[in-house]
Parts: structure tokens; C-alpha cells; sequence
């Protein structure tokens, strides 16, 4: 998983096996954010992200969660209306950031035993990633 700025830069990196639960990790994320002082004011997040539980816990932190609900049809209490969907358009900026980091071959496919050295790699890859798009601006 990955957090990324309005810009596609990436914030924070959290990897875990696939047989996890998405929503619950959502949260870790959020903690290993490298910009301590300030809390995302907007989280943009897919469908396997939604969770009544994860939208409460978001919102004491006041944290505006846009997720698009998993089924409408069976839902009781719906918190999405079209006005913050709309925001959901702009997803495309971490699609896009996931593609420059598939960029390092290492990245792409997990060929690693333990943990810390893939999640050494990603965070390698996030460090030139930022280093090439600011170096465009020097």
C-alpha cells in the first residue's frame, strides 16, 4: 500500500502479505506517514477499502474518507453522495505513481523471503522516484 500526495508523491509505503484485509491497513499507513504535523485532510481510497468501522475510526481523526460503498443495494447507512465522489476522479494520480515505481523490476514482482528487504526495495524506489521528479525542477 501506498500513500501519495495531491503531486503523486509518495508519503508513506506499508507492505504486508496479500491474504490481509485492505481496511485494516489503512490505519498503519496513516502512522508511518513522514509528515508527522499534518494529517491528510482527504484519504482517496478504493472499494476494498470500505468499512463502516474504518469510516468512523477516519472521521474522529477528521480524516474525510472517499471510498466508493461495495454494493449499494444491501447497504443501510450511506455516507457517499455524488458531490464527494466527484474527488474520486483524481485516483488516477496514485495509479500513476504505482506505475513509476513498476519502473524497478525488483518492485514488480516480490522475489524476496523476508519482508524488510522488499519493503527496503519499495522504499529505495520511492527515494528515486522523488529524486527524478524533482530533479526535472533544478
Amino acid at each position: 500500500m501506498i500513500c501519495v500526495d495531491a503531486q503523486g508523491i509518495p508519503l508513506a509505503v506499508e507492505t504486508e502479505s496479500a491474504n490481509r484485509n485492505e481496511a485494516i491497513l489503512v490505519e498503519p499507513l496513516i502512522a508511518k506517514m513522514t509528515l508527522k504535523k499534518r494529517h491528510p485532510q482527504r484519504l482517496i481510497y478504493d472499494k476494498a477499502g470500505d468499512s463502516q468501522k474504518l469510516r468512523d475510526h477516519l472521521a474522529d481523526q477528521k480524516i474525510d474518507f472517499i471510498c466508493p460503498h461495495r454494493d449499494i443495494k444491501n447497504r443501510k447507512q450511506k455516507t457517499q453522495d455524488g458531490r464527494k465522489l466527484r474527488r474520486y476522479k483524481r485516483r488516477w494520480i496514485v495509479e500513476r505513481t504505482i506505475s513509476w515505481l513498476h519502473n524497478y523490476r525488483r518492485v514488480v514482482t516480490r522475489w524476496e523471503y523476508h519482508n524488510h528487504l522488499y519493503t527496503s526495495f519499495v522504499k529505495l524506489a520511492c527515494l528515486f522516484t522523488m529524486i527524478k521528479r524533482f530533479s526535472d525542477h533544478l
